[in-house]
């Protein structure tokens, strides 16, 4: 008797297990944010306008957010830890916001921290020319350690329309950038040791674009969405070596947008239709899926709190920053962003602080932000 009972309560356990890995929740996940919501709001100085921007990024070490604001054409730069402006960067050295978003820029950056460089995908301009007067989309390089910080480099990816997201391989120093809105659209690999080009790798099967790539370094591959319509949407995965494609991680309707490296080589997807995936950044197959948020384009984890942040802008029943809980897969709930361009999202793991920019018009209760400003989200656990 004792025999049966013990072998059917492992049974039980192992069930239960199995339950939790497909992204149900555990008693106490929802203490990680408990009370989430919009705490502070950052303005710029003056009556500067915060009303077209693109990706946010946190360097971790710093503990500073950086922004891509076209309204300024510059960087804004905030101290993560006291959620306070700091100054703009390179100002009106970028294109600024033209009026379409697939010439505008700044649009994606990083930051190398080892390095003290910032990199930023930027519109077509004068920077640098292809051919006698076509103007080229360039990779700018901002040296974080002058003073004050300046650009340094401009790299050309020889577009007709914007460089934009990217990521980074610390292994064998590349950045890729993508040339999303060109036709096809394309990869450019630069070293960040010579930043030279190395080469460049087109996806003439790209119906939509090309969104977010970041770097896995359990398998030393890049991935990158192809957010495909028609139900032909997939995760290319990329060997830095050779430029090419080594598999095709099938995601069907889901359009991705944002990625986002979780733990265990699991990936968040922001889809830009109504779903949210998690991926085995090993195998390809698709660990959870939920309806509950989507519409995300910008998407991080954040290692402090254990939480994926999805930056959904056409969620279904409105505009929301969506949570889940990266160790169960659960959807853990959602804030109102109050406005569709609130689509950029990073995290700050120090504090659990979130930084979300917010367009004019945007709901923040009884935070005052006429002009746009950057909303700070977290709760009982943010310092």
């Amino acid at each position: 008797m004792m025999r049966k009972r013990y072998f059917a309560l492992s049974l039980l356990l192992v069930i239960s297990m199995l339950f939790l890995s497909r992204g149900s929740g555990r008693a106490g996940d929802e203490d990680r944010v408990a009370n989430f919501g919009l705490q502070a709001v950052i303005t710029l100085p003056g009556n500067e306008q915060i009303s077209k921007f693109d990706i946010g990024w946190v360097d971790q070490p710093s503990q500073t957010y950086y922004l891509a604001d076209r309204t300024n054409a510059q960087i804004d730069v905030v101290d993560a830890r006291t959620d306070t402006f700091v100054q703009g960067l390179a100002h009106g050295q970028f294109v600024g916001f033209t009026g379409n978003n697939d010439t505008s820029g700044p649009n994606g950056i990083l930051v190398i921290h080892s390095r003290a460089e910032l990199w930023a995908g930027d519109g077509p301009s004068n920077d640098l020319v292809c051919g006698t007067s076509t103007p080229c989309s360039t990779v700018k390089v901002i040296d974080l350690s002058a003073d004050p910080p300046d650009i340094v480099a401009a790299i050309s990816t020889g577009g007709k329309a914007r460089a934009d997201e990217m990521a980074f391989d610390p292994t064998d120093h590349i950045l890729v950038v993508a040339n999303d809105a060109d036709t096809p659209p394309y990869l450019t690999f630069i070293s960040t040791n010579t930043r030279r080009v190395l080469g460049k790798l087109a996806f003439p099967d790209a119906n939509n674009g090309i969104e977010q790539s970041i770097w896995v370094p359990a398998t030393r591959r890049f991935l990158v969405n192809i957010p495909n319509t028609g139900g032909h949407s997939y995760i290319a995965e990329i060997d830095p070596a050779d430029r090419q494609v080594t598999r095709r991680f099938d995601v069907g309707e889901c359009q991705g947008a944002g990625l986002a490296l979780g733990p265990q080589e699991r990936v968040i997807v922001g889809c830009q239709t109504q779903e949210s995936l998690v991926v085995d950044a090993r195998t390809g197959a698709i660990v959870a899926s939920t309806t509950a948020v989507g519409g995300s384009d910008q998407v991080w984890f954040n290692r402090g709190d254990g939480t994926y942040y999805l930056a959904a802008r056409n969620n279904a029943t409105g505009p929301v920053l969506g949570f889940i809980a990266a160790d169960t897969n659960e959807v853990l709930g959602s804030v109102r962003t109050g406005n569709v361009g609130a689509h950029s999202v990073a995290a700050n793991r120090a504090n659990n602080h979130v930084f979300v920019p917010l367009p004019p018009g945007s709901n923040t209760g009884t935070f005052a932000c006429p002009n746009g400003c950057i909303g700070v989200y977290f709760g009982d656990d943010g310092d």
